[in-house]
This record gives structure tokens, sequence and C-alpha cells, in this order.
């Protein structure tokens, strides 16, 4: 869903309003999820780092910052996924592998 938004709010040349509105009313959805999730856990999947974590970071991390202005209103009511990308993004490992693209 980041990545259709992504597309049409910010990639595409020729805005299209219906679009715009269905994937960012889903991500969100996605993103209150997320976030009632990693109130009652600390990660995506339970107590444990995971796969789930791992497939999620990069998206979200991107969502806060890419898709702010489109997100404007979902990013203030996530304060558990940005503690989430905080501890996630606190990892040694992590802050390799989203180096990998910028080397």
């Amino acid at each position: 869903m980041l990545g259709q938004l992504g597309f049409f709010a910010v990639r595409s040349d020729e805005k299209a309003p219906l679009a715009i509105k269905r994937f960012t009313d889903e991500a969100d959805r996605l993103l209150r999820v997320m976030d009632k999730r990693l109130g009652e856990e600390p990660y995506l999947a339970g107590a444990e780092y995971s796969i789930a974590d791992i497939a999620c970071y990069p998206w979200t991390l991107a969502a806060t910052s890419l898709l702010k202005e489109p997100l404007k209103d979902t990013l203030g009511r996530v304060p558990n996924v940005h503690a989430w990308l905080a501890r996630v993004g606190e990892r040694p490992a992590v802050q390799r592998g989203m180096a990998v693209p910028k080397t």
C-alpha cells in the first residue's frame, strides 16, 4: 500500500485524487493496526525481533519521510510505530542493511 501511495501521491506527474484517497486511507488503516499491535508487544510478531519487522521497517521508515505529506494526519497518531522505528533502527544489523543502497 505504501508503494502505491508513493506512486500516486508523490511520483506521478498526473495526480489521481481517487487513487490517492484510496491508498492514503489504506495506509492509515495499516499504520493504525501496526500501532495497536506495537502497543501490546515490542515487535510486530511478538516479544522477539522477526522477519515481520525486517520486512516492514524500510517501508514504514519511508512513510515517515517520503510520504510525510499524504500521511500527515496519521503519523501524529501512531506513537507506538515511532517507538518501534527507533527500537529497530538502533539495531546494528539494521543500520548496516539500510546503508546498502547508499554505498
